[in-house]
């Protein structure tokens, strides 16, 4: 399958590596990944803070740049949440009827990591090694917006090597929620700091997610703390193959 990877801002900019991650277990597991390199920002933290209007060209060439390709991966299940859950909504709100059916069929090819390799290729053991005691942060759009459901844990259940123990109030928030971490400051501290100790009762090495912008508040938190266990992105777990720990 040809598949194009849209990156999203986070992992352009500041997790690398989760990208990178994504390219090498897709084409290890035969299929030909491009980077389409008219693609920015999907609007998405345009649409969360109410400029919709200037979403709309975001929108318009988010759909242009993945409309050739059959299916689409993102490591973010934030970023998917927008295009299948916004953009349509966006170009239909502006009037632009054609627009939004078009962001609708580039939705239906769109998927995150987990989904993209459990439902869409039917694969659940990777081949992946990964020997380290590991946690799972079910992040909330993941959770609730594009309904993962168990899949992460199904991949990470045949890494081998990998112990994965349970996260205690998996699915409370960790606080970040994009903005809602600067203008709620107080309160996203205090979810994440629920969250840390969480994590920090299972004796992890590693936590993991689907989504760098989790990673990043939560790994910032534990750095501070100096805490013994470090963040991961769930791509960079299923990347990795023996020799490579």
């Amino acid at each position: 399958m040809r598949i194009a990877l849209f990156v999203t801002c986070l992992a352009d900019t500041l997790f690398p590596a989760a990208a990178k991650a994504t390219v090498r277990l897709l084409e290890r597991l035969g299929h030909e990944v491009v980077f389409p390199p008219g693609q920015t920002c999907c609007g998405q933290m345009h649409i969360n803070t109410g400029y919709q209007r200037d979403a709309l060209a975001l929108v318009r060439r988010h759909v242009r740049t993945f409309a050739p390709y059959e299916a689409v991966v993102a490591p973010s299940a934030s970023c998917v949440g927008s295009v299948r859950h916004q953009h349509a909504d966006v170009a239909r709100a502006a009037g632009e009827r054609s627009l939004a059916a078009r962001a609708e069929d580039v939705a239906a090819r769109t998927y995150e990591l987990s989904e993209l390799l459990v439902d869409v290729l039917g694969v659940e053991d990777v081949g992946a090694c990964y020997p380290h005691r590991v946690t799972y942060h079910p992040t909330c759009h993941s959770l609730r917006m594009i309904r993962v459901g168990d899949k992460p844990l199904r991949l990470l259940r045949q890494v081998r090597g990998l112990e994965l123990v349970d996260l205690p109030a998996a699915e409370q928030c960790c606080g970040f929620g994009g903005t809602f971490a600067l203008k709620n400051a107080d309160t996203s501290a205090a979810m994440l700091a629920d969250k840390m100790h969480h994590i920090l009762d299972t004796g992890a090495e590693f936590c993991t997610a689907g989504d760098a912008s989790c990673l990043m508040h939560i790994g910032g938190g534990l750095s501070r703390l100096a805490a013994p266990v470090s963040t991961v992105h769930l791509a960079e777990i299923l990347a990795t193959t023996e020799g490579e720990t």
